[in-house]
């Protein structure tokens, strides 16, 4: 899996979902150290985390609420449990995600 992590990231169990990412697990939260090739797309959906996350490398088109927005290195974003965003990579890009189970 590509993406410029120190190898201690890179010895993480890898997550098992739409696009490649290390992943530590936390009580309460799950952090992800994602990497996406140029031209990845991921399609309008939801889910139950509270997601916040950072640029590392590249820039992330984000769509969400109807807006997009471009965030890129060092920017971090907001995406609200159960809000139906997508996602757009056109450069390569690495993002530290931190995922953060829902109190509903």
């Amino acid at each position: 899996m590509p993406g410029q992590y120190p190898d201690k990231i890179k010895s993480l169990p890898l997550y098992d979902g739409r696009f490649d990412a290390y992943k530590l697990a936390a009580q309460g939260a799950d952090v992800l150290f994602a990497s996406y090739p140029a031209g990845t797309q991921i399609p309008p959906h939801q889910h139950d985390t509270d997601n916040y996350g950072v640029i590392t490398r590249g820039e992330l088109i984000l769509t969400l609420k109807g807006e997009q927005t471009r965030i890129g290195v060092g920017q971090w974003y907001h995406v609200p449990a159960f809000a139906e965003h997508s996602a757009e990579f056109e450069v390569e890009t690495d993002e530290i995600e931190l995922w953060f189970k829902a109190v509903v």
